[in-house]
């Protein structure tokens, strides 16, 4: 593992700290009141309860009697320095404007899967599930990607003793099918924009493009069903919601190899995001595995790559409050990103 290296810059945040997990659908908050404390959980809200994070902010604080000094905020959407517009929600954070209103000494705002990243070294097995044994290459890259509202992907490298999360928007890369059933469907997947990404058909919404699509292919009628009523379809013994869950599988499993070939992920893969939780069920591990490594020639690259999936939703902010503890532990550019110079 990476060991922490004196920067140049000696952020520093504050106790106690708020560390937030701010989703297209999902709101979570937790205070850590000291280093090395476990972040307790104070808050929990769909993330259209509120007007704003401020909003959302001053309830967490109330929950949880005290007034946070630092912040650490996670949010689905691409960051420029200590901004977000979220990518699913209409929501705009400003963490510099955020600071002066609620009086914070220090604070920082990374992408959501920069934040899954940043957990990986701090995931406990208890928050997670193997889906595929191997054996992690100690300090080599990881990588982090799932679905929720949308598709997020992130890595994190090893960079002169710390950690460099690696932030992508590799859910808006073109998807192409391959084989028989994916050429079928295809032609019948409502395109998002114009196009057929990653984040198109994994996602929430992707799995229902999915069950819409598979239908076409095999000339069944449409039957209307969101992802949450083909999960309910397959739980009660329906073989086409079954069959797309599947299919959803499969893919997640492709864009996995792919991802993990061009981070070179020998650290491990691990899947995040609020979707395949609730999939694991019709997991066919070895047919995931075999998609996975299904990636000619560079088979043998990827074949010690072990695979897990978080099952626990707050890992996240475990992870956002080791960093708070140990900020020189990650190679990020404070300077520009820190709410507050010189605290």
């Amino acid at each position: 593992m990476c060991k922490p290296f004196r920067s140049a810059v000696d952020v520093q945040f504050p106790y106690p700290v708020m560390v937030c997990d701010v989703g297209g659908t999902n709101l979570r908050v937790a205070v850590s009141r000291a280093p090395g404390m476990a972040p307790e959980i104070v808050l929990k809200d769909s993330t259209a309860a509120h007007h704003g994070l401020e909003g959302a902010l001053v309830a967490a604080a109330k929950a949880a009697g005290t007034e946070a000094r630092s912040v650490i905020i996670c949010a689905a959407g691409p960051v420029d320095a200590g901004h977000v517009r979220l990518t699913n929600a209409d929501w705009t954070l400003d963490g510099p404007q955020i600071a002066r209103r609620l009086g914070l000494e220090q604070g920082l705002l990374l992408n959501d899967f920069e934040a899954q990243a940043v957990a990986l070294p701090h995931l406990t097995p208890d928050m997670t599930r193997e889906i595929c044994s191997g054996l992690a290459r100690s300090g080599a890259p990881m990588l982090a990607l799932g679905p929720g509202t949308g598709l997020g992907a992130a890595a994190l490298l090893p960079a002169n003793g710390r950690w460099l999360p690696a932030t992508t928007e590799a859910g808006h890369v073109d998807f192409g099918p391959a084989g028989a059933l994916e050429e079928k469907v295809w032609p019948h997947l409502e395109r998002v924009e114009g196009r057929v990404t990653f984040e198109s058909v994994l996602s929430g919404p992707g799995l229902a493009r999915l069950h819409s699509a598979l239908g076409a292919a095999q000339g069944r009628a449409p039957d209307g069903r969101d992802a949450a009523g083909v999960q309910a379809a397959a739980r009660a013994g329906d073989e086409s919601a079954v069959e797309s869950i599947g299919l959803f599988w499969r893919l997640v499993a492709r864009c996995a190899g792919d991802l993990a070939l061009i981070f070179l992920a020998r650290g491990g893969v691990t899947l995040a995001g609020g979707v395949l939780p609730r999939l694991v069920d019709w997991l066919d591990a070895r047919a995931f595995r075999e998609t996975f490594l299904a990636k000619a020639p560079m088979q043998a690259v990827l074949a010690d790559i072990p695979i897990r999936l978080i099952e626990q939703p707050d890992a996240v902010l475990t992870g956002m409050s080791a960093l708070a503890a140990a900020p020189d532990m990650y190679a990020i550019d404070y300077t520009n990103r820190s709410w507050r110079r010189g605290v």
